[in-house]
């Protein structure tokens, strides 16, 4: 996960990326062409599967099935905003660090699926829940230097400098590699977490142009690529697997929205939602903000589940052990 590709691949890929935009009549799946990014630190590769438009894919065989089991009277509800909720930040916060950070070791619960490290915690990092938080504790750090994404789940300080966490996963965002098939991350489905959240200078951007991590109550015991793991003994089919894939149908008119939610909603038009772990139904994962109106995000609870279509990516997929999509 940590290798870097060479150059060479490097220009493949730009050549793939590029010969997909021009045919786009085919497909028209492509993005801007450039990567999201954090000031300046790409977030994966333009062709990584987050950063591929999904809007021309086909419809699901099994999209209504699966919706009737989320709940198609389920609303969408925005897992993110401004001020406090039992003491914690409202979303999972993140940190950004430069080559100067010193690392920490970090001891794991699942050490057998997740990365020795060190992680490069700074001093009080944000804690998903706040520091007294009991839930999943995520702790998300970018190493903005080294194009380096670190996560981990259920993170605690050991009180001798250190750390536990429940699993961890480092991710060099300069590449689409996936981790090893059926291990975790911090993260059910054994993805990131970071490239799926929304973030406020996004809104000020104008644009969401990546997928966004949602979740739901009950998954079946499968994933789909680019999905690792499956975190489920449910074996019925009618259940979303992890991995899939929604979006907000074509013909579901935003225009009433505020100019905030217009760019939500036109990122799950165009980019869609990734299933990535067990929660509350269709909530939408995205960093604490204190410019985020909490009141305008509500609005988003007029989109149910019926609005929305599971999308069949299988065709994206290069290689399955690769995030790289046509």
């Amino acid at each position: 996960m940590l290798t870097r590709a060479v150059q060479t691949a490097l220009s493949v890929l730009t050549i793939v990326f590029v010969s997909c935009q021009i045919g786009s009549a085919q497909g028209g799946l492509t993005g801007s062409g450039e990567s999201p990014n954090l000031d300046g630190c790409p977030i994966f590769p333009a062709d990584n599967i987050w950063n591929t438009r999904i809007d021309s894919l086909p419809v699901h065989a099994n999209s209504a099935v699966y919706l009737r089991t989320i709940g198609l009277s389920t609303t969408l509800r925005a897992d993110f905003g401004s001020g406090l909720w039992d003491g914690g930040p409202i979303g999972i916060p993140y940190a950004t660090v430069g080559s100067g950070q010193a690392g920490a070791d970090v001891s794991f619960d699942y050490d057998d699926e997740s990365d020795p490290g060190p992680y490069p915690i700074p001093p009080d990092p944000p804690i998903e829940g706040g520091r007294n938080g009991d839930g999943d504790r995520h702790i998300i750090i970018v190493d903005t230097d080294a194009r380096i994404l670190y996560e981990l789940f259920y993170a605690y300080p050991d009180g001798r400098g250190g750390w536990t966490a429940g699993s961890g996963a480092i991710f060099d965002l300069e590449s689409n590699d996936l981790r090893p098939e059926t291990w975790t991350s911090a993260d059910a489905a054994g993805l990131p977490i970071f490239p799926g959240l929304v973030r406020y200078e996004e809104i000020e951007a104008g644009s969401i142009d990546h997928a966004i991590r949602f979740t739901v109550p009950d998954t079946q015991r499968a994933y789909l690529w680019p999905a690792r793991h499956y975190a489920s003994s449910n074996t019925d089919p009618h259940y979303p697997p992890m991995g899939l894939r929604l979006r907000l149908r074509a013909d579901y008119d935003i225009s009433g929205f505020s100019p905030t939610n217009r760019i939500i909603l036109t990122a799950l038009k165009e980019y869609g939602l990734i299933l990535a772990d067990n929660g509350a139904a269709i909530f939408i994962s995205g960093a604490p903000d204190e410019r985020w109106d909490n009141d305008e995000l509500r609005e988003l609870m007029r989109v149910t589940a019926a609005d929305l279509e599971a999308v069949d990516v299988s065709s994206l997929m290069v290689t399955p052990d690769s995030a790289a999509a046509r």
